[in-house]
């Protein structure tokens, strides 16, 4: 029996495996959710289920004492079902050594002793603050066990970076300790996010020193403030705030969720990390945010008094207010770290485009689908395309793309019968009523899930018209795709439907259009071709078709032909009087 205490779960499998770990506030009231009657979970939780064997749990003090274990025991046994960590890479961190006269340096190993900062998730990054230190505050590079009796004794002589003025010489007795560390605190509240005071308090010295006619040291400080201002006007989000937060965003799909932090210390940004996390079975958005929040805390340490989110997660933490902003600048560090979580998720995807094309496919239609709000997937889609040149030759396309690919072979192409002129809505309404009328009677269980149509709000409806007569409607899903803001529109929808234009949805909704674009033009081209043909030499008497060929063939082009010297048509044709009946023709007729 499961007590009414918060604490963490465990289930393992028949060989005693850990398959998945999670947290409640109340463990009874949480692993009863689990045998509830079976219509009542999700399919990935019904297998879970089936393959519990035995469980365990852990009782802990509060919900934040939960989510802490729960994070650690994940990173411990990689439970199958549990949401994971996709990149398990270790970030470098900024460290000040903790010796008399400190170095600061890039790491991947943290020891005991020093003070560290970070992570970075960009190595770039803090490789450019490193450089920016070493630049401003002449600090030492060198191994050296740097200690008041050894400089005493004159054991070390200043390197090259003393020599270039890029150290105080520290090692030769150049610049005392207590003078050295206070250029490293300023480091270290630089890594803390206190740019603003820092900058500030250059700018008091420099007007203090102006004011005792010091010129030279005035614009000594002066040229510190302005670097450390121009290094980071990037990240300082109002020059005059002083905020400390954490930001946190989640986008999600299907199988993975996309996460962005931002960390924010005076107003500036000073860290900043994407992550992605395996969703092995359903899991709703505040408890992944809440894993989201714990892994954070686990690489930066603790989290800030006031937490900026999108939505509120699903436990709480003593000493930490969760703030969903509505305006001001909170919003706009929130709309800042979502858009870094939005492009985090389209490379991601796009990576998987070459890694596993398969995933990426599947992912991409799962995109699809919800952003139309469709209940099924569209593995097979359909894209209707008309085409003619002022009602001349009108013809149509029909573009087939199954599991995400274009299907060639199932690829169809029409001539309007029916239509007269150039009536576009009419002409789509015929199309579509041809093609599905001939799949009901002979391919009934192949009809598509989801049907596009090139064109705005006419050609949609004149679609749907098709569809209603066959009774489709309830079937099949379709949409219109226009051309000028590459919008997507539903039928009987006064507004068109918002889709990303940088999402993998749109785009592939837009290759499909495209490519019933080209297959039409490609086709209306053939005909247009052929018609100019027939209209200059079939209807000549006594041109056939297989005389028409060989004309064709040894001249190459009708104004050949036209050009050609009569006796050498009829030297050609063997028939003088054909040879100056088609001459006459071609020379006689507009072309």
């Amino acid at each position: 029996m499961f007590p009414h205490s918060p604490g963490v779960y465990r289930y393992y499998d028949s060989e005693g495996i850990v398959i998945y770990v999670g947290k409640a506030k109340d463990l009874h009231k949480r692993v009863a959710q689990y045998f509830a009657p079976p219509e009542r979970l999700t399919a990935k939780t019904r297998i879970l289920v089936s393959k519990i064997a035995d469980a365990q749990y852990s009782v802990v003090d509060s919900e934040a004492d939960a989510l802490l274990l729960e994070n650690n025991l994940i990173k411990q046994y990689r439970p199958k079902y549990n949401i994971l960590l996709k990149d398990s890479k270790t970030y470098p961190w900024i460290c000040v050594t903790g010796d008399e006269f400190p170095k600061v340096y890039l790491t991947r190993r943290v020891v005991k002793g020093n003070r560290y900062f970070g992570p970075y998730s960009s190595v770039m990054h803090a490789r450019n603050l490193l450089e920016f230190f070493h630049g401003n505050y002449k600090i030492r590079s060198c191994n050296h066990k740097l200690t008041s009796d050894a400089i005493l004794r004159g054991r070390y002589r200043p390197c090259l970076d003393f020599h270039i003025g890029r150290c105080a010489g520290c090692c030769a007795g150049k610049i005392s300790a207590a003078e050295y560390n206070a250029g490293i605190e300023e480091i270290v509240s630089l890594l803390k996010g206190g740019v603003n005071e820092i900058i500030q308090h250059y700018r008091h010295l420099m007007r203090d020193a102006a004011d005792r006619l010091e010129f030279e040291q005035a614009q000594i400080y002066k040229e510190k403030a302005d670097s450390l201002q121009q290094h980071y006007s990037k990240s300082v989000v109002t020059a005059a705030s002083d905020v400390d937060v954490d930001v946190f965003s989640l986008v999600q799909d299907a199988s993975e969720a996309y996460g962005n932090f931002i960390r924010v210390r005076g107003g500036a940004i000073i860290q900043s990390l994407n992550l992605g996390f395996k969703l092995n079975i359903e899991e709703e958005p505040a408890s992944i945010l809440s894993e989201f929040i714990a892994e954070i805390g686990s690489k930066f340490g603790k989290i800030a008094g006031e937490v900026i989110v999108p939505f509120l997660p699903d436990v709480e933490m003593e000493g930490v207010r969760f703030r969903i902003p509505v305006k001001g600048d909170k919003l706009a560090l929130l709309d800042l770290s979502a858009r870094n979580a939005r492009e985090y998720q389209f490379n991601s995807i796009r990576q998987k485009e070459h890694t596993d094309p398969d995933q990426y496919r599947a992912t991409v239609l799962e995109e699809l689908r919800k952003a139309i709000g469709m209940d099924v997937l569209p593995e097979h889609i359909e894209c209707f395309d008309n085409s003619n040149i002022q009602g001349t030759n009108p013809v149509a396309s029909c573009v087939v793309f199954r599991g995400g690919m274009p299907s060639k072979k199932d690829y169809r192409k029409f001539k309007i019968k029916t239509v007269i002129g150039a009536n576009d809505y009419a002409s789509m309404k015929e199309v579509v009523n041809r093609r599905y009328s001939r799949m009901l009677a002979e391919a009934p269980d192949d009809l598509p899930q989801l049907i596009v149509i090139d064109g705005g709000k006419g050609q949609l409806d004149f679609a749907f018209q098709a569809l209603a007569e066959l009774g489709l409607t309830e079937k099949l899903t379709v949409v219109g795709l226009a051309k000028r803001l590459e919008e997507v529109i539903r039928v009987g929808d006064p507004y068109p439907l918002f889709i990303d234009r940088n999402s993998a949805a749109l785009k592939l909704l837009q290759r499909i259009r495209d490519e019933a674009h080209r297959f039409g033009i490609t086709f209306h081209r053939s005909l247009r071709s052929k018609s100019q043909i027939e209209s200059a030499l079939t209807g000549i008497k006594g041109v056939g078709e297989q005389t028409e060929k060989r004309l064709l063939m040894h001249y190459g082009s009708v104004p050949r032909i036209a050009a050609a010297d009569v006796e050498d048509l009829a030297s050609f044709l063997g028939k003088r009087d054909l040879a100056l009946r088609i001459h006459d023709e071609l020379n006689n007729k507009p072309q």
